[in-house]
């Protein structure tokens, strides 16, 4: 499924969990009643989830009329406009907490992957997403994880192969798993998950695409930098990383940093969306 299908799906869940038989409260409005409405950032933050917003209203009432003054992952200014919108009022109240919960989520991730890009500016390392996402929004969080200039991981379980300590101890050594990967799946990347140098050292010599090296002390992901810097390998550092830890983790050269926090861990952009009769 591709995004925009993504979209038209979640969408549509999302306003049958709202809306299911009918917006009784919404009835109380003259179905012929007219507004202007505009939403309200009261956060600073970098924008995320226009088309979600969009497709909300698409399918409430595609005669309504949006005017967006920002793009996404522009960064935005508390009290700003984000958009204005035109039409039937029933449409507009009805469309409300589906579309905001939207907006105010994936700018979230937005946001916050945003503050971790910028706490490693000036290094070479880049900030990649897991697959520790709000169910069902897996490719909207994504999405949303290159607004704030963040780097996708493995999309699932289907793009790509990451070897884990369960996958190795039945497999029965990294070698035989990665041996195992090439043979079933030769055009699909291999990473491994390897918690010391003995195991990077393995991994290293069975050649995988990438050596996650998780919960490594400093001086250790450095010791792997330099034993890696004539090889094609990619170093990804996972594991107790925070804001406060993810710039000395940058420095000692990793080419990617994994952050579950900037998928499960988000604070919701507060917005809101104010009214008026036309």
């Amino acid at each position: 499924m591709n995004l925009s299908e993504n979209i038209s799906k979640m969408v549509g869940l999302a306003l049958e969990e709202d809306i299911g038989s009918g917006d009784v409260t919404a009835d109380l409005i003259d179905a012929n009643e007219q507004a202007n409405a505009s939403v309200v950032c009261r956060d600073n933050a970098i924008l995320s989830g226009k088309d979600w917003f969009n497709e909300v209203f698409a399918q409430i009432d595609n005669t309504l009329e949006i005017e967006w003054h920002y793009n996404d992952s522009d960064h935005i200014k508390a009290g700003s406009i984000l958009c204005t919108l035109k039409g039937n009022s029933r449409a507009l109240l009805s469309g409300e907490r589906a579309a905001l919960n939207f907006l105010q989520t994936l700018s979230a991730t937005a946001t916050l992957t945003n503050q971790y890009v910028e706490c490693v500016k000036g290094t070479n390392a880049r900030i990649l997403d897991t697959r520790k996402t709000l169910p069902n929004l897996r490719l909207a969080q994504k999405y949303a994880v290159t607004c704030g200039g963040g780097k996708n991981h493995r999309i699932a379980l289907y793009d790509m192969i990451l070897i884990k300590e369960n996958h190795i101890m039945a497999a029965g050594s990294i070698t035989k798993a990665i041996a195992q990967a090439r043979n079933l799946h030769p055009d699909i990347k291999v990473e491994v998950e390897t918690e010391n140098l003995q195991e990077f050292a393995e991994a290293s010599a069975a050649k995988a695409d990438i050596i996650m090296l998780d919960n490594y002390s400093l001086e250790d992901m450095r010791t792997a930098v330099e034993l890696n810097k004539d090889s094609d390998i990619k170093l990804e550092a996972s594991g107790g990383v925070n804001m406060t830890t993810v710039r000395a983790i940058a420095e000692t050269g990793v080419d990617y940093i994994s952050v579950g926090e900037i998928t499960k861990d988000i604070k919701a952009v507060d917005l809101s969306m104010r009214f008026q009769v036309a």
